[in-house]
């Protein structure tokens, strides 16, 4: 079963679109590409791929546009993409985890954030920043520094919206203590387009504050792909919903 969505989110002063499909199980948001929209999962056929754990009533999958990589992808001054990115952040709490929430009728379920490539990054900082909410992050051939874009400018915005970067400085207390019961999957391939590098640098950082995480490499025959990530993010929801 597919559900859409949408409304004017004054935050960003944009539409926001949530698409769902399957109809109970584990909530999962499950972030598209750096330019994707709310249904390019559907359209490259991982709504088929997670078919099986959808009809055992396993997981519904949710997905959003993605508002903060069109703005890094647009050209856009470092510092709008930046505000884009951490206002798109309090969106996701604020907004579509009410909504998630809502339609799976509890107000404190749990949701497990999912994603390929800057999707990836999404996963990672959603879990990174409200590990009151989300239960886990399954990060798939990730793209996560961003500085690439920034020009040499540097604001708090993308500060606190960058895991590379606040996880590091995060002080002992509950954030922390709760985010240390959570669990990370970075996976990727080593075939074409990938960087493996990505994952271990992440991977250093979360290990580094005690936070569980998994670097699993597919290896050569896996590249920067939807077909990769179709193979995937099946077997990790399998595990993570168990």
């Amino acid at each position: 079963m597919k559900v859409s969505e949408s409304w004017h989110s004054e935050r960003l002063g944009e539409k926001i679109n949530l698409v769902r499909w399957g109809v109970t199980g584990t909530p999962v948001i499950l972030f598209p590409t750096a330019g994707g929209d709310s249904e390019e999962i559907e359209r490259f056929l991982m709504v088929d791929a997670l078919g099986d754990l959808m009809t055992a009533g396993r997981v519904k999958i949710y997905s959003v546009d993605s508002l903060n990589g069109r703005a890094w992808l647009s050209g856009a001054p470092p510092g709008h993409a930046s505000w884009v990115q951490k206002t798109f952040d309090a969106v996701m709490r604020h907004e579509v985890v009410a909504a998630v929430r809502a339609d799976c009728q509890s107000s404190d379920i749990e949701i497990v954030a999912a994603g390929p490539s800057i999707g990836a990054f999404n996963a990672l900082l959603m879990l990174c920043r409200y590990p009151d909410v989300f239960s886990a992050s399954i990060c798939l051939s990730g793209t996560y520094d961003l500085t690439r874009w920034l020009q040499g400018t540097w604001s708090d915005d993308f500060y606190i919206t960058s895991p590379l970067h606040f996880v590091p400085d995060l002080q002992e207390g509950p954030h922390l203590d709760r985010l240390r019961t959570r669990l990370v999957v970075l996976a990727h391939g080593s075939g074409a387009w990938e960087d493996p590098g990505e994952s271990w640098r992440v991977a250093q950082v979360l290990g580094d504050q005690g936070i569980p995480n998994r670097v699993d490499d597919w290896g050569p025959d896996y590249p920067h792909d939807w077909a990769t990530w179709r193979h995937m993010l099946p077997k990790y929801l399998e595990e993570v919903t168990a």
